[in-house]
């Protein structure tokens, strides 16, 4: 039987197998003395980076040159290659598996950009619908309607949900409202703590597990602020902390810690928040919208006209 070895493996551009392939795919044909050792190694894959050669061959209970035999008949030239063996397939594992968790099982390593772009559209389809569908209105219209006339609002976020504070408070401060954003927890602490009832704190989180922004948003509660929490997952200590919840998904579970596609869902109702905000006092708003569009009009360029374009080619 034919075993890819690393050298055929670069050559036709094939990933060689798996030490645990390699064993299940001969061990039928092994002799009994190198089948107890397959037997161990295929229930102790690791044991290879911290056993000698000879502490191995006495769990197996062999010797040490039939762990030798074996690793040849395996497809290495030693123990020594098939302890790097082991150690390259478990850094492939960690590797494959950092990346489900962190950018997602939808998208794979080898992907084509074809295959990519379909599913990064399907994913942020999705969360746009699942955002949509578990937005309560009525919440939205109470905060919207204390932002309004609030006499300061505090957002708090960190990490990727910084971001987004920062494009809410943006577009809040556009409009005359006194917004500031806080990603970081010291800043924020000070700022929440002299809040009052006239005053709108909000914690944006994904998970609605970061401490940071939960201790900011609590400091902000205690000193009389009203609270709202923006997240992807009711039940989560932000949520039962807050006094007004934004629910920004229902299917928290089926969202990675940094879903590509979650900022999608949580910058609509954030949009939509502004939008509220905006129209609770249209006159100050219009005012406001003017006044910047104006102040930053000589440092754009002035559109050409279609001909001048064309002379201009």
């Amino acid at each position: 039987m034919l075993i890819l070895t690393s050298e055929r493996a670069a050559q036709t551009r094939e990933q060689a197998p798996g030490v645990a392939d390699r064993i299940r795919a001969l061990q039928p044909d092994m002799p009994a003395a190198l089948a107890r050792v397959a037997d161990y190694l295929l229930l102790h894959p690791q044991a290879p980076l911290t056993l000698s050669i000879g502490e191995l061959a006495e769990q197996a209970g062999t010797s040490a040159a039939t762990v030798t035999r074996f690793c040849r008949m395996i497809g290495y030239a030693g123990y020594v290659e098939m302890r790097v063996g082991v150690a390259t397939d478990v850094g492939r594992s960690t590797a494959r598996e950092s990346w489900a968790n962190e950018i997602g099982r939808e998208f794979g390593p080898d992907d084509t950009p074809e295959l990519l772009l379909a599913r990064l559209i399907g994913s942020h389809t999705k969360s746009l619908r699942e955002a949509t569908s578990a937005i309560d209105l009525a919440v939205m219209s109470e905060v919207s309607h204390r932002i309004g006339r609030s006499r300061q609002v505090d957002i708090y976020g960190v990490g990727g949900s910084a971001m987004l504070a920062s494009e809410l408070q943006g577009r809040l401060y556009r409009i005359g409202v006194p917004a500031f954003t806080w990603a970081d927890v010291h800043l924020g602490l000070v700022s929440a703590a002299i809040q009052g009832p006239d005053t709108v704190a909000i914690g944006i989180s994904t998970t609605g597990r970061t401490e940071e922004t939960i201790e900011m948003l609590a400091e902000a509660g205690r000193a009389g602020a009203f609270t709202v929490a923006v997240t992807n997952n009711p039940g989560s200590p932000l949520d039962e902390l807050a006094q007004a919840s934004i629910v920004t998904s229902v299917y928290e579970q089926a969202l990675q810690p940094d879903d590509l596609s979650a900022k999608h869902g949580q910058l609509l109702v954030l949009d939509l928040l502004y939008l509220l905000v905006a129209q609770e006092d249209f006159d100050r708003s219009s005012d406001k919208l003017a006044a910047s569009a104006l102040a930053v009009t000589s440092h754009r360029r002035p559109r050409r006209s279609a001909r001048s374009a064309a002379e201009h080619a």
